[in-house]
């Protein structure tokens, strides 16, 4: 069978020609789509064959590819396996969403590394970068309002100091991971419906660093990093709320063998206060204020956040329940940006004991209808 003439290309077509002739006729000849199976079949052996570099070059050498074929097809499974799994999928790869789903940056490995969650070397991750730490810390309505500091106490991986975070004793040499040669990862097969699938996993060996010292640290172990308690000065900015969170960026775990560290997300939760209610960047005030204050007008001394007191005019024969708003009294936006009102709401307050005095002033009061 001549592989390049089954695509369409000329022996001289580059990798991504060939991807691009594999999806065109595994379109069109696909069976639930009204395809023909056996052509199917065909385009997708020739593309296990050319879309493989190294299978390429000895089929380009010898006409064919050496691996111990079995009656079926190739001992990889590809030739049959492959085509027999994408004929059996009427809901999946076989359905019209699958195929509309297709791009121009479709190509097999990743459909592989989706399906079954393959890690290849492209798609490599950072293993040794250290965690991430969440804390949450309570502060008072009045921090929030003017910011403040905090000292908080981690327990998190340290880098070592005897090694300096290598994981090697001091003065021993750092050579090349023999299992993974300095990659971080090792190949492994594992067969499927679809055939043999290759994917990378991290190298057990060096946990994915590709180096590892020709003595381990007498300390840590060889990780580079120790269980420790460090304390940590946080700032909460002005103007935070509750389930806002802070990151700072490097004070989580520190990485292992010296690699980039982890960061630390500071959840943030505001407790309630006894007085004041806070909404948004405002905040709510009930002020109790005697009765001769709201008949014959005067002056009330009214708390704030700052623990200074404001002096409000309560003009004469203002109601019980008047609300008075004081402009940009509230709390600064933690952007930045702009500050809330203070609402403060005037509630007279009912003496629960009167002296005989009183008791004679408010009698006559009422003989007056007031």
């Amino acid at each position: 069978m001549d592989y390049y003439g089954v695509l369409g290309v000329s022996q001289s077509a580059t990798q991504d020609d060939i991807r691009k002739a594999y999806r065109k006729l595994a379109h069109k000849y696909h069976p639930d789509k009204g395809g023909d199976e056996s052509k199917f079949k065909e385009v997708n052996e020739a593309y296990q064959i050319l879309g493989n570099k190294e299978k390429r070059e000895q089929y380009d050498k010898f006409g064919r590819v050496f691996e111990g074929q079995n009656q079926e097809g190739s001992d990889d499974g590809f030739s049959s396996g492959f085509g027999e799994g994408f004929g059996g999928f009427s809901q999946g790869f076989g359905s019209d969403d699958f195929w509309q789903g297709v791009n121009s940056n479709f190509d097999i490995e990743d459909l592989l590394s989706n399906f079954f969650g393959v890690r290849t070397k492209r798609g490599r991750k950072e293993v040794n970068r250290g965690r991430d730490i969440e804390v949450r810390v309570e502060v008072s309505l009045e921090e929030a309002f003017s910011g403040a500091k905090k000292e908080i106490f981690i327990a998190k991986k340290e880098v070592c100091q005897r090694c300096k975070g290598s994981g090697g004793e001091p003065g021993t040499k750092i050579k090349e991971c023999f299992s993974c040669r300095g990659t971080g990862q090792v190949q492994q097969m594992k067969r499927t419906f679809l055939g043999v699938v290759t994917q990378y996993v991290i190298c057990p060996e060096c946990k994915g660093q590709g180096k590892i010292p020709e003595m381990s640290c007498n300390v840590c172990g060889g990780e580079g990093r120790l269980e420790k308690k460090e304390k940590i000065e946080i700032y909460i900015p002005v103007g935070v709320d509750s389930n806002q969170t802070i990151k700072i960026i490097g004070k989580g775990e520190a990485g292992r063998r010296g690699a980039q560290g982890g960061d630390l997300y500071v959840k943030v939760f505001v407790k309630p206060h006894s007085l004041f209610r806070r909404k948004g960047d405002d905040i709510y005030l009930d002020l109790k204020v005697p009765f001769s204050l709201v008949v014959l007008g005067g002056k009330a001394e009214v708390p704030t956040l700052s623990g200074k007191n404001i002096v409000l005019d309560v003009p004469l024969g203002t109601e019980s329940g008047k609300v008075f708003r004081l402009a940009k009294k509230g709390i600064p936006h933690f952007s930045g940006w702009g500050v809330g009102d203070f609402y403060v709401k005037l509630v007279v307050k009912t003496p629960e004991k009167l002296s005989k005095k009183q008791k004679e002033l408010l009698r006559k009061m009422r003989e007056e209808n007031l």
